[in-house]
C-alpha cells in the first residue's frame, strides 16, 4: 500500500513534465506513471496543478539564535513549508553570529526538530561578521555548512575576501556576497533618483551594488572559487552577470521576489514595508531582472525572507528596520509576475537553489527511488493574503492580489502544509 498517491497533476520529471500519478511510501517516491497499481493511505487530486521538486531557498533569516520575538526556527520553517518550500538555507547573522561549526550544527538539529523543512546553515566569512579576521571555515565545513556569507554586510576588504575566496575555492563552497557597498549605501533609505528626490529621502545609488559586483567578479576570476550574488537590484549588475558567465567565471546570482514586483514608485506610500537592501529600483531595472530570470542570467530566486517586529517596522521610514517576509508568496509573485514555463518555473525555484547550495535530496525532477520532496503548486489560483505564518508581517505581499498558490508541501514524503 502507498502512503500516498498524487493523481491528475502536470508533474515535472526526469523526463520532462508528464501528465503521470506519483506514489510515495516510506519518504521515497515508489512509482511515476499513469497506471500505478494498489491503494494507497491518502490520494490527492492535483488536477490543474503542477506536482514538481519542493522549492529551495538560499537566503533566508530564521534569526535564531538571538532574536527569537522577530522569528525562530520553528515559525519561519513552518512559513516556508506554507510557500512550497522542502529546504532552506538560513543566513548566519544572528545574534551571536554562525561563525563556528558548533553554532551551524545548533541551527540545523533546531531545523531538524522543527520538521517543517530541511534547514542548511550558512557560515559566517569573519570571525563575529566583523570583517577584520576569518573566521575558521574549515570547523564550518566539517560541520556540514558549503555557502559562505557576512549577510546583512559585504566583506568590504578585499585582500582578506581573496583568502576566503582561496580557502573556501580549495574546499569546493561557495561565497554568497552581500553585494552592497557600505559606503555609498550606509546613510540612505531608498534608491536614488526622482522618488527619493520628491520624499526628501537620502538615496542609495545604484553604483552601490555594481561598484562592489565588478569587484567581486574580479577577485572570483582570480580565484576560481564559486561566487553567488545576492539580491540582485540593478539592470547594470545583469549585464555584468552575463558577461562574466561568458568568460567562463563561476558565478550565479539570484533575484528576490520584492525586487520583482515592487520599484521605488511605490515607496511614495512611505510604507515601511517596501524599505530593504537593497533598495526597491526604478522599472527598468525591475523589467532587467525579470529578462535576467527567464533567460536564465539570474540563476534563481531567493527570498530574503527578513522578518522584523512591529516596533522596528511601524515607524518613521528612515528609522525602519531594512527587510521583507517572503516565503509564503515568492512562489505566487514569481509565477505572477514573471511567468515562466513549468519546465523553468521548477528549474529557478528549485533546481538551480539546490545546486547553487549543494543541498542533496531536493530540487531534483521527480524520479523512481528519490526522496519525496514535493510541492503541489496551482499556477492560476487568484487569491490576495491577509495572514501570515511567520512571527512577523512585514510583508508587502498582504492584500496584493496574487496569481499561483502552493496546495501543498511533502517533506521526506510527509506532508508539512496543505494536501
Amino acid at each position: 500500500m502507498h502512503d500516498l498517491l498524487l493523481v491528475n497533476g502536470s508533474v515535472m520529471t526526469v523526463g520532462g513534465v508528464q501528465a503521470v500519478d506519483v506514489a510515495i511510501t516510506d519518504g521515497l517516491i515508489e512509482a511515476i506513471g499513469s497506471d500505478i497499481v494498489g491503494e494507497s493511505v491518502r490520494t490527492i487530486d492535483c488536477r490543474g496543478a503542477w506536482v514538481g521538486p519542493g522549492f529551495v531557498d538560499v537566503h533566508t533569516h530564521l534569526r535564531e539564535p538571538g532574536q527569537d520575538w522577530k522569528e525562530d526556527i520553528e515559525s519561519g520553517t513552518a512559513a516556508a513549508a506554507a510557500g512550497g518550500y522542502t529546504a532552506v538555507v538560513a543566513m548566519p547573522n544572528t545574534v551571536p553570529p554562525v561563525d563556528t561549526g558548533q553554532r551551524a550544527r545548533h541551527v540545523v538539529d533546531a531545523g531538524r526538530r522543527a520538521g517543517h523543512t530541511l534547514v542548511a546553515s550558512a557560515g559566517c566569512l569573519t570571525v563575529g561578521r566583523a570583517g577584520e579576521q576569518t573566521a575558521d571555515i574549515g570547523d564550518m565545513w566539517e560541520a556540514g555548512v558549503r555557502m559562505f556569507s557576512d549577510d546583512g554586510d559585504a566583506l568590504q576588504n578585499a585582500g582578506l575576501l581573496r583568502s576566503a575566496m582561496e580557502r573556501i575555492g580549495e574546499l569546493g563552497g561557495v561565497i554568497s556576497q552581500h553585494a552592497v557597498d557600505a559606503d555609498l549605501s550606509s546613510t540612505g533609505h531608498m534608491h536614488e533618483g526622482t522618488v527619493s528626490a520628491e520624499l526628501n529621502l537620502k538615496g542609495i545609488p545604484r553604483e552601490a551594488d555594481n561598484v562592489l559586483i565588478a569587484r567581486d567578479i574580479a577577485l572570483a576570476r582570480l580565484t576560481g572559487v564559486r561566487y553567488h550574488i545576492q539580491h540582485v537590484s540593478t539592470g547594470e549588475a545583469v549585464r555584468m552577470i552575463a558577461d562574466a558567465k561568458a568568460d567562463g567565471v563561476h558565478i550565479t546570482a539570484e533575484a528576490t521576489p520584492h525586487h520583482l514586483m515592487f520599484t521605488d514608485e511605490d515607496v511614495r506610500s512611505l510604507n515601511t514595508n517596501f524599505k530593504m537592501m537593497p533598495p526597491l529600483r526604478q522599472t527598468s531595472d525591475r523589467l532587467a531582472l525579470i529578462d535576467g530570470l527567464v533567460s536564465g542570467i539570474i540563476d534563481a530566486v531567493a527570498t530574503d525572507h527578513a522578518p522584523h517586529s512591529a516596533a522596528e517596522k511601524d515607524v518613521a521610514f528612515p528609522d525602519a528596520a531594512n527587510g521583507v517576509t517572503g516565503l509564503e508568496w515568492a512562489a505566487a509573485v514569481v509565477n505572477g509576475i514573471v511567468g515562466l514555463d513549468q519546465m523553468n518555473f521548477f528549474d529557478r525555484m528549485s533546481i538551480a537553489p539546490a545546486r547553487i547550495a549543494m543541498i542533496d535530496g531536493h530540487g531534483q525532477p521527480l524520479s523512481v527511488g528519490a526522496r519525496g520532496n514535493v510541492v503541489i503548486f496551482d499556477p492560476e489560483a487568484r487569491w490576495s493574503p491577509s495572514t501570515t505564518v511567520s512571527k512577523s508581517a512585514n510583508s508587502p505581499y498582504l492584500g496584493h492580489e496574487l496569481r499561483g498558490r502552493v496546495l501543498g508541501t511533502i517533506l521526506e514524503g510527509q506532508i508539512t502544509h496543505g494536501g
